[in-house]
């Protein structure tokens, strides 16, 4: 009976403190098995623990015997490999990942020699694993970290890049374990959906993701598209429109909404620019053509914002991936406002292209039949983790207890204030030694607060999306004894921070003292987000501690509970606020800003589950044509003439690659404006809710019917390429007949769909007619 108590004692504290988490009992009951099988694999040489692993090679699926067995080699192997002896707490976790979880591990448990240990067990189930990391810097470092574990496991590995050619991609992808970043893997899919030859496929099918940093990826930058784009022409940025929408003043020619998704213009600002570009109507027919111009130009000018949006470097505009804090590798707005922003801020247009083909992350990790994943925080997203990809997520206890002090939100009446008092804050643990990581909202902030320091004396290191490159080296300095270091978003860095310095030479100096503190200059707009800047302290058992600062004037806030109670009264010498109500208002806002960011997921997966349903079925007419002789079948029954006449000029091979080739120009084509249909809807589609129409429902039924039309036209498009191609010594110049694929091609991703949703459109639709109407 007390046995029992205990148990049922133990159930019920993992449900207070772990809600939505799965039950790790089974998993822990397997440990004494793993251990009891340690000093025996300890015997074996080196070629006989690879022989061993590869025994399991035979198990389709690993039951409780072979997850012991995996987890004893794996723990040997690492123990020679890179004499570091798994914990058991990370044994946990490559279990619950072998068993399809988003393991939650805070940062310094090892994750990383987790998720190895799992990806070697998969493959030695005989399945194709790839890695997902969140930048290419992780995929390369944690490959070549991991290969001699590996090596002794018996798998191959191998990573991805964007420096690798088109033969080494297929190489990389050839081993059993592949790494790479969520958006190379993701334009390797779209390059092989592009390909003419079966020969030129890079990615096998897929088979098991293990995605680091799973929250990120699978929430954060789920909605997010991946895409291909074909060379047209330099983008055409309204230079003019741009001259003028910088002169306007806000509250006087244009408004913007609390939250910063909307601005529009006053009827005095339309006035202003109606007689800036030479007395149109932009509400006319005369100035229609003006009008979207010089909406995107003021978004560009009113909510995007230098420094906090995007960054200026190399003359030109990078994006800043808001939840990371630096600069979004091959990232871009859509093509109007990219054009706009370069406008803005006096810069040559970059290339414009149309979109062949897209994907966004939720749908490509989709593509997986089985997909596990860890991070430190994903029980706060475990919920969407069920909605979206039917993850259950396991709790993983730390190694060590966590002894980091958490101390309550220091809350201020006005920015100023508060930052008074983190640099008060800063200064007075910095003359103890400690040394101090303090996590900032933006670049603005970062380098704002950096000259501010500087000012009186307490040099700092900064690190943010300017100086992203020398990350690593940055982050493994900051516990050294005495620095002072401020960073944007600590998520996805991928370097722990060991006190003492990277080398530890002080580390006992710095234990004594209290270890790293950490200081949060506002409130995220996540909960998860604050917890990942806390978790950089009090690593491994380390001491620590961190505190955040807000204010009742952040922009979390403004943007997301703009009205404060009554009765909340600040002193009156620091502006600090001890009112519990202040903190209860903070954290509300958060779960505001936690709410919306959820509803865009919904709505935008909402969008494109059916765009990826009619894609998979575009994609299994075009694999048939890719490796059938489908193409010379339908054309040959089409056009039976001139099919003959063709095929005297040509032998057999010729003439199957001839038909397929134009089959698939058509049919890439023809999904090409399918995707740019749909764009112009899904833009316009907000209006539809003025007439009492579900705009989601509006959007399937014109979206259905258009692509019905796709593979009757491809046929149709591509009988009438054939009976026009000339035929030539040389065979048949396709080309002539506009059988030309893009000289160029590139990828990209979409930044966050900076517009807003169908219903906040309509609103603006709705106040803009009404301000019109009233003035």
């Amino acid at each position: 009976m007390p046995a029992l108590i205990s148990r049922m004692g133990k159930r019920l504290r993992r449900l207070i403190e772990r809600p939505a988490s799965a039950e790790l009992t089974q998993y822990e009951a397997l440990l004494p098995a793993i251990g009891e099988l340690e000093a025996e694999v300890e015997k074996l040489s080196d070629a006989e623990l690879t022989e061993r692993a590869g025994k399991l090679r035979l198990e389709a699926e690993f039951a409780d015997a072979q997850l012991t067995e995996i987890c004893a080699l794996g723990r040997e192997a690492a123990r020679r490999a890179l004499s570091e002896r798994a914990f058991d707490v990370q044994l946990l976790g490559t279990m619950g990942l072998l068993t399809g979880h988003v393991v939650q591990m805070e940062t310094g448990e090892g994750k990383t020699l987790a998720g190895a240990l799992a990806a070697a067990g998969y493959a030695l189930q005989g399945k194709r694993v790839h890695v997902v990391t969140v930048n290419d810097y992780l995929a390369r470092r944690d490959a070549e970290w991991m290969r001699p574990v590996y090596d002794l496991l018996g798998v191959s590995v191998g990573w991805v890049e964007p420096s690798l050619t088109r033969d080494e991609r297929r190489e990389a992808y050839a081993h059993e374990i592949t790494y790479g970043a969520v958006s190379e893997i993701g334009f390797d899919v779209l390059r092989d959906r592009l390909i003419t030859r079966v020969e030129d496929l890079a990615q096998p099918e897929p088979e098991v993701a293990i995605v680091d940093e799973a929250d990120s990826v699978l929430v954060d930058e789920a909605r997010v598209p991946l895409v291909m784009a074909g060379s047209v022409d330099s983008a055409v940025a309204d230079m003019e429109v741009a001259n003028v929408v910088r002169r306007l003043r806000l509250g006087l020619h244009y408004e913007t909404d609390s939250d910063g998704r909307n601005a529009w213009l006053t009827t005095a600002g339309a006035s202003v620019v109606e007689k800036a570009l030479g007395g149109i109507d932009l509400y006319g027919d005369s100035g229609s053509g003006r009008l979207a111009a010089v909406n995107v130009a003021l978004h560009a000018h009113a909510l995007l914002t230098r420094d906090v949006d995007y960054i200026v470097r190399d003359g030109k505009v990078q994006l800043i991936n808001a939840s990371r804090g630096r600069v979004a590798e091959l990232q871009r707005w859509p093509d109007g406002l990219q054009a706009a922003v370069e406008a803005k801020e006096q810069l040559p247009a970059t290339d414009r292209g149309e979109i062949l083909d897209s994907i966004t992350v939720q749908a490509l990790l989709a593509r997986y039949p089985q997909v596990a994943g860890m991070t430190g925080t994903a029980v706060a997203v475990a919920e969407q983790l069920r909605e979206f990809y039917r993850l259950e997520v396991a709790v993983i206890p730390p190694n060590t207890p966590n002894v980091r002090e958490d101390l309550p939100d220091r809350i201020f009446a006005s920015p100023s204030q508060k930052l008074r008092a983190i640099e008060a804050e800063i200064r007075e643990v910095h003359e103890t030694g400690r040394p101090i990581l303090v996590g900032t909202q933006d670049v603005a902030e970062s380098e704002e607060l950096a000259e501010k320091l500087a000012k009186v004396d307490l040099p700092c290191v900064v690190l943010n999306a300017r100086n992203d490159a020398e990350e690593a080296a940055i982050i493994a300095e900051a516990g050294t004894y005495g620095a002072v270091t401020v960073s944007t978003q600590m998520a996805g860095r991928g370097t722990d921070i060991r006190l003492g310095g990277a080398d530890g030479k002080d580390r006992e100096r710095v234990v004594e003292l209290g270890g790293l503190h950490v200081i949060g200059t506002a409130r995220y707009p996540s909960s998860r987000l604050d917890g990942q800047l806390r978790g950089r302290s009090g690593r491994q058992g380390d001491p620590g501690s961190a505190v955040f600062f807000a204010s009742l004037n952040d922009e979390l806030v403004l943007s997301n509970s703009p009205d404060v109670p009554e009765g909340i009264h600040a002193d009156e010498d620091t502006g600090e606020i001890t009112d519990s109500a202040a903190q209860r208002h903070i954290n509300h806002a958060q779960r505001v800003a936690e709410g919306v960011h959820l509803e865009i997921h919904r709505n935008t997966w909402r969008y494109t589950r059916l765009i990826e349903h009619q894609r998979t079925e575009l994609l299994k007419h075009r694999d048939e044509l890719l490796r059938t002789e489908l193409a010379a079948q339908k054309l040959e029954e089409a056009a039976p003439k001139r099919y003959a006449e063709i095929e005297e000029g040509l032998d057999a091979d010729a003439l199957v690659r001839l038909c397929r080739d134009i089959m698939l120009f058509h049919l890439d084509e023809l999904w090409s404006d399918h995707l740019a249909y749909l764009t112009d809807v899904r833009e316009s589609i907000h209006l539809r809710a003025l007439a009492r129409e579900t705009p989601l429902d509006e959007f399937h039924r014109l979206a259905i019917p258009e692509f019905r039309k796709i593979i009757p036209a491809i046929e149709e498009r591509s009988v009438k390429t054939l009976e026009e191609a000339e035929l030539t010594e040389d065979g048949v110049d396709l080309a002539a007949s506009g059988v030309r694929r893009p000289s160029s091609t590139w990828t990209y991703l979409v930044h966050d769909n900076p517009f807003d949703s169908d219903f906040e459109q309509t609103l603006k639709q709705v106040r803009s007619l009404l301000r019109r109407k009233k003035d």
